[in-house]
């Protein structure tokens, strides 16, 4: 069934990251969720290329694995930036979002996530942080060869602290565990939340135990410091 046929409600909870499309596009995939894309669109006047063509785009994410051991450390930076960096910006704004609408609507439900609005902001700023650190000052100096063990341990002591960070989030919501009868709001948030903590552990997996392991090292066959993520 192509996307154009399907209902808001169910690229919404099977499409990780389309809560974000359709909320640049201001489409109601919550009360509005029956409602196909189709329809959804003409019923805006929004142009159906531009909002398939990004719904395509989140679908067609490869997870193909690629051996960063055999592969140049710029390339793996790059890759690092790109597939990590800029995808925690884009999720962590959204899951914010998207967690602040569950609290309040649903705010007095024994099974929602209070205080998981705050946790995300939280994660997010510390995260930022992070990643503006290694952008600016340890990857331009791995880039060049240079792996100063001082930055690193600072890197990797924040990233034992993101996991400490994704534990918590678990507890907020029952390991990202859906209570039954959730809206789609609901549901579209902890399809994101999953997808951030897969990603945040293998972000943090990559740079510990390929990107900030010196060349010598690897070849010893020497590993980094990984965190304990959210089991």
């Amino acid at each position: 069934m192509s996307l154009l046929d399907q209902s808001l409600g169910s690229i919404a909870t099977s499409v990780a990251g389309a809560t974000a499309v359709f909320h640049q596009f201001k489409l109601d995939f919550c009360c509005g969720g029956q409602l196909s894309l189709r329809e959804a669109l003409a019923k805006r006047e929004l142009n159906e290329h531009d909002v398939v063509t990004a719904l395509t785009a989140l679908q067609q994410q490869t997870t193909d694995h690629v051996n960063w051991k055999e592969k140049p450390v710029k390339e793996l930076i790059e890759h690092v930036v790109t597939r990590f960096h800029e995808r925690h910006r884009q999720q962590l704004p959204e899951l914010t979002r998207l967690a602040r609408r569950v609290e309040h609507v649903h705010g007095m439900d024994p099974n929602c996530p209070n205080g998981l609005t705050e946790h995300l902001e939280q994660m997010y700023q510390e995260l930022e942080s992070h990643m503006m650190k290694e952008e600016q000052i340890l990857f331009p100096m791995l880039a060049g060869g240079i792996y100063p063990s001082g930055p690193i341990s600072v890197m990797e002591e924040e990233h034992i602290q993101h996991g400490d960070a994704l534990e918590i989030l678990c507890k907020l919501t029952n390991d990202i565990t859906l209570p039954a009868g959730a809206c789609n709001t609901w549901t579209a948030l902890y399809i994101g939340l999953e997808e951030l903590r897969q990603d945040l552990m293998q972000h943090i997996l990559l740079e510990n135990e390929i990107l900030f392991v010196q060349p010598k090292a690897k070849a010893h066959g020497e590993g980094g410091v990984c965190c304990g993520g959210c089991q």
